[in-house]
């Protein structure tokens, strides 16, 4: 049954998280971005496919964020990490995508994929057989959730010079087929101790050809896949997640600012849309040091993408500010389907439930209660 609507908050029109903005070249209605959610319910059986409808139910209910990144989808099936979570390099799965863009849009919203490779955090259970892939053979203190059971993690092995050039082209591949599922655009998932972040923080990097040592080496992935992104699909419709001080994973870096800082310098450089800061511990506390995200706010000139913690008085106050352009927000969208509309309107938030994150079926997915229809 919907909850009552209560009487929208004075003045709430005149925040400019409510307003419409820009993404890079994607138009947006306001300025609340859903996260990336990793939520396991794709056809695995049938190779990693979306498009279920309950899938499209999922989506649409979650198109009055300004913009929606998709859960993480892998590049590649050595790229996968978790149970039945949905690929972009299969024909398949670019036609499993469209029924869910095209949802979105006709919801009113727009939708970015975002493509990843886990590298090291993953089992071979999860990637048909074959060995993890990392910058360097360095095993992560994790374990993965198999259909096997919960397992640890092995020792990766080292990507060859070759093979990251592979990787790169994967990338490429997978921007483009977003485009052609019917997405704005991409996220690269640079974030929370995958391959990218592997690449970047020296926890995991231990390499001493051209892709490791320097931090001008340690980006050189990044920026190559950023590159060959921009050059499939152009710069206004590519954004990048980084999270520079989350040790999730079991990922750390010595210097974090030396390394991120360059980093932000290059983005900005290339013009991309966006760059989504997970600020903080990813899920965890936001004053982590090491990183300083108010002066990577005044270096990108592309749209700031805040996320970690917030609340609707820090999002309003950080869009207000200049702090931020746009705020994510992630678990709150899972139990929220009408996000924008209950933080516009001060109302109540229901209260998700971890136990359905990443059970199949439609418990905790799309049977969130929603407020009595109005006009957002």
């Amino acid at each position: 049954m919907n909850a009552p609507l209560p009487h929208a908050v004075s003045g709430a029109d005149n925040f400019k998280l409510f307003q419409p903005g820009r993404v890079g070249d994607i138009e947006v209605a306001n300025r609340i971005v859903m996260a990336p959610l990793t939520r396991s319910r794709a056809d695995e059986a049938s190779g990693d496919i979306p498009g279920s409808p309950m899938n499209i139910e999922y989506y649409r209910q979650r198109s009055n964020a300004g913009l929606i990144i998709s859960e993480g989808t892998q590049v590649s099936p050595v790229g996968k990490g978790y149970m039945a979570t949905p690929g972009i390099y299969s024909d398949a799965q670019v036609e499993g995508w469209k029924p869910i863009t095209q949802a979105v849009h006709e919801a009113g919203s727009k939708i970015v994929a975002q493509i990843w490779h886990v590298g090291r955090i993953t089992h071979p259970d999860l990637t048909g057989g074959a060995q993890p892939v990392a910058p360097s053979a360095v095993r992560p203190n994790v374990v993965a959730y198999t259909h096997n059971g919960k397992v640890e993690v092995p020792e990766p092995r080292a990507l060859s010079v070759e093979e990251i050039a592979g990787v790169v082209q994967e990338f490429r591949r997978a921007a483009a087929n977003a485009i052609r599922a019917g997405f704005d655009g991409v996220e690269i998932h640079g974030a929370n101790g995958y391959l990218v972040d592997q690449f970047l923080r020296d926890g995991a990097n231990r390499r001493t050809d051209q892709y490791g040592g320097s931090v001008e080496n340690r980006a050189r992935f990044a920026l190559e896949v950023i590159d060959a992104v921009v050059a499939e699909i152009g710069a206004g419709r590519v954004g990048i997640r980084l999270s520079p001080v989350t040790p999730a994973n079991d990922l750390s870096d010595s210097h974090p600012q030396a390394v991120f800082g360059y980093l932000v310098e290059e983005l900005n450089k290339r013009g991309i849309a966006f760059i989504h800061f997970v600020e903080g511990a990813t899920g965890g506390p936001r004053d982590v040091p090491g990183f300083d995200f108010a002066w990577a706010r005044k270096t990108f000139k592309g749209t700031y993408i805040a996320n970690n913690g917030y609340d609707r008085a820090m999002a309003i106050d950080a869009v207000e500010s200049g702090r931020a352009d746009a705020v994510a927000f992630g678990r709150l969208f899972i139990a929220n389907p009408d996000l924008v509309q209950r933080l516009k309107h001060g109302a109540p938030l229901n209260t998700p439930n971890p136990k359905t994150f990443y059970t199949p079926g439609a418990t905790g997915y799309i049977d969130y209660p929603v407020l009595d229809s109005v006009t957002a």
